[in-house]
């Protein structure tokens, strides 16, 4: 962990506004935007690009990654310069916990991927890099979104000690337990051999 240089208010009021921009939307958001429909009534009813891709647009699955991520490194990148390391973990975890509990949504969200992959880009570039080509390659040989996402999370606390980002640990474990958390369904299906492929419609 970073040392922690700033006090409780200064911290608290990060965890708020970073989790207010975490909570923000994108996927609803977009769908909407493009004339595509509530994306939460598609597919699985989730909020993210993977579900948004079902809509059938590869430009709102595409704008909706990029924006998901974006928040999150934007969290971490404004409170890095603004007041150091201490506060860009703080935003970047509630910039995770808006996003998979909106309080935009009642709370209902999505699972966070693509927002974990920002921060981690955010918090270092080397790391996010790699957990982004597990990602990549995993999803092309496998075709599985979910596979992908949950070996990119698992793999992503041993990317950080080549890089000597050590202090990115804590972190990167209760994002990752909390990814794994939100894949409950997904892992069923897997072990059920139901999960759908990339780009497939979820009957």
């Amino acid at each position: 962990m970073p040392e922690i240089t700033h006090g409780l208010p200064v911290l608290a009021l990060v965890a708020l506004l970073a989790y207010l921009l975490g909570s923000v939307p994108f996927g609803v958001v977009v769908t909407r935007l493009m004339g595509l429909g509530d994306v939460r009534k598609i597919g699985s009813g989730n909020i993210g690009a993977t579900n948004v891709l079902r809509t059938g647009s590869k430009p709102a699955a595409a704008a909706t990654l990029i924006l998901d991520a974006g928040k999150g490194a934007v969290a971490v990148l404004i409170a890095r310069a603004a007041l150091g390391e201490d506060a860009a973990q703080v935003a970047a975890l509630f910039s995770f916990l808006g996003h998979i509990f909106p309080v935009y949504l009642r709370f209902k969200g999505g699972k966070g991927v693509a927002t974990f992959l920002g921060i981690l880009l955010a918090l270092s570039w080397p790391v996010g890099l790699a957990a982004c080509a597990t990602w990549l390659v995993t999803a092309l040989i496998g075709r599985i979104s979910s596979v992908a996402a949950l070996l990119a999370a698992a793999l992503s606390s041993l990317w950080l000690q080549p890089f000597g980002q050590g202090r990115m640990l804590m972190l990167v474990i209760v994002l990752t337990v909390l990814i794994y958390i939100r894949h409950a369904e997904n892992l069923k299906r897997l072990k059920a051999g139901t999960e759908p492929r990339i780009g497939q419609k979820k009957s």
